[in-house]
């Protein structure tokens, strides 16, 4: 069984107790914002079956945000809309997300450990992760805050566009969601700049009074 202390244990024995995990979720839908969240848990806190968010059902994540919510030392969510990622792409707007999300953190951390490879730029020691989701709870954490407020995010543009049916796919690109963007057009808040949605102007000779226009 993995300890998902193992690498905050590390840390502690070099009394380093204010650690922020780090994660994001939204990179490969074709609608709405990435978000990240940064979460630093108090020492040596356990939450019996926390894990990555994507291996947790809707249910359970919504469990766990509220006692992370509840328990937690710190939390800072950072979110980058589509049209930023639009204009610096989507691996920029990830991390330009995460480090939004630790800026708005209350606690300063002293270490930050980090989902995936890619080293942001802030003035925090920090390690990164491969599929740290799954292997560190601070990382976890982070991981159940990000998706439970990207899926809010999604729900309510669906109250607003339930013939997208967003609050089913969340803005990933299926099939059903394809083939609802073929017949109701596209909203401003798409990524236009993904191969799919770029390549369903191009099919379609879509012009800028073909975008329906949001206040989400």
């Amino acid at each position: 069984m993995t300890d998902l202390l193992a690498y905050e244990k590390k840390l502690y024995q070099e009394n380093i107790t204010l650690i922020a995990g780090v994660d994001e979720v939204g990179r490969g839908p074709l609608v709405g914002p990435v978000v990240a969240a940064a979460v630093i848990l108090p020492v040596k806190y356990k939450l019996s079956g926390l894990t990555d968010s994507k291996k947790l059902t809707e249910k359970k994540r919504k469990e766990y945000y509220e006692k992370i919510m509840e328990n937690a030392v710190a939390v800072g969510v950072g979110i980058v809309d589509a049209k930023v990622i639009d204009q610096i792409n989507i691996l920029e707007a990830s991390k330009l997300a995460m480090v939004k999300a630790i800026h708005n953190l209350k606690v300063i951390p002293e270490y930050l450990l980090i989902d995936g490879n890619q080293v942001i730029e802030v003035e925090i020691p920090m390690q990164t992760i491969i599929k740290g989701d799954s292997l560190s709870i601070s990382i976890a954490a982070a991981s159940v805050i990000a998706k439970v407020t990207r899926d809010g995010v999604m729900y309510e543009l669906d109250k607003s566009y339930p013939e997208y049916e967003f609050a089913s796919h969340k803005g990933y690109p299926t099939r059903k969601h394809l083939s609802n963007i073929e017949k109701h057009g596209l909203l401003d808040n798409y990524r236009f700049t993904f191969k799919p949605i770029n390549d369903l102007m191009k099919k379609t000779d879509a012009k800028e009074e073909k975008i329906r226009y949001t206040n989400i």
